[in-house]
């Protein structure tokens, strides 16, 4: 968990009352011999065959488009440092991942298709994608960026790098992508005291648990919970309310965390009714669901 220091004592809470298969045997060609046809009909079935097979292969081109292939991906490759800095500030508030990979690096490879699905799935999100073997101003741009091993992914907000990381696994990325850009979810994003407050009155008498989820943008434990965050928030939409705060956003947001005594992030706080009934601090699945169960009222064996 991470710390939080020079925190003000607590204050009364007055105001609170996310292989292609290989064929089988039989789809394979016979090696039997032909029997000889006439000439004519030779011809006819070669031309069948030439229209067949760009049929086909017309077919897999637009199946690979459709799904993300290369013509239609979101994945915007990056050729020069301008490129890079216009990319950023076309962007302006929402999340861009950068990839700096290398043509020689088998994870480069191999987690690039992670990147790809993510971004089908996550428009509010820029993917960019820096080859920095490609060229020398690529290598300058990598330079630039402090990159010195790859892959290596780095996230951006409003032209502010908020995050980076290196050689991770499509789980972690995905984890990533969600914490830092998730605008989308079932999740409430809370970016002021302001609107915490406007979410507690909007649920003061519908009797539903509101769980907070309090941390800071540069938190390894936050990151790593927050997708379990997000499926507890679409299982439990029709009784407990999700959010979330970075009390590192905004000096509104680490005021309340000083108010609420929050020391250690991630803090799970729990409200019922206005009022604070209890707290978690952690990052285990099983504890932060034992723990909104018991707030729910559930008892847990």
């Amino acid at each position: 968990m991470a710390t939080l220091t020079n925190y003000y004592p607590c204050r009364p809470l007055s105001t609170f009352s996310k292989t292609t298969p290989s064929p089988s045997l039989s789809s394979l060609p016979s090696t039997s011999t032909p029997k000889q046809q006439p000439l004519l009909s030779r011809k006819r079935r070669v031309l069948s065959v030439k229209a067949s097979s760009a049929s086909k292969e017309k077919s897999a081109t637009q199946k690979a488009s459709s799904a993300g292939g290369n013509p239609d991906e979101r994945v915007r490759k990056i050729h020069t440092a301008s490129e890079f800095d216009e990319a950023l500030r076309a962007a302006k508030s929402r999340l861009v991942v950068v990839e700096f990979a290398a043509s020689h690096s088998p994870h480069s490879k191999s987690i690039y298709p992670a990147m790809v699905q993510l971004s089908r799935t996550c428009g509010d999100v820029e993917f960019l994608l820096v080859m920095g073997d490609e060229s020398d101003d690529t290598r300058e741009l990598c330079r630039r960026e402090g990159i010195q091993r790859v892959p290596h992914f780095t996230f951006y907000k409003s032209m502010e790098k908020v995050h980076e990381e290196e050689g991770i696994g499509p789980d972690q990325l995905f984890g990533d992508v969600m914490y830092y850009g998730d605008n989308h979810s079932a999740v409430v994003q809370l970016h002021c005291r302001a609107d915490v407050e406007s979410l507690i009155g909007e649920h003061k008498e519908d009797g539903k648990l509101l769980v907070l989820d309090v941390g800071l943008k540069h938190c390894g434990p936050c990151v790593k919970v927050y997708p379990t965050v997000l499926r507890l928030s679409r299982s439990m939409e029709d009784t407990v309310v999700f959010a979330r705060m970075n009390g590192d956003e905004n000096d509104s947001c680490m005021e309340f965390l000083r108010d609420m005594e929050v020391v250690e992030v991630p803090t799970f706080l729990f409200i019922r009714n206005g009022e604070i009934r209890g707290r978690y601090v952690g990052s285990g699945k099983g504890e932060l669901i034992g723990e909104i169960l018991k707030y729910q009222g559930v008892k847990v064996t």
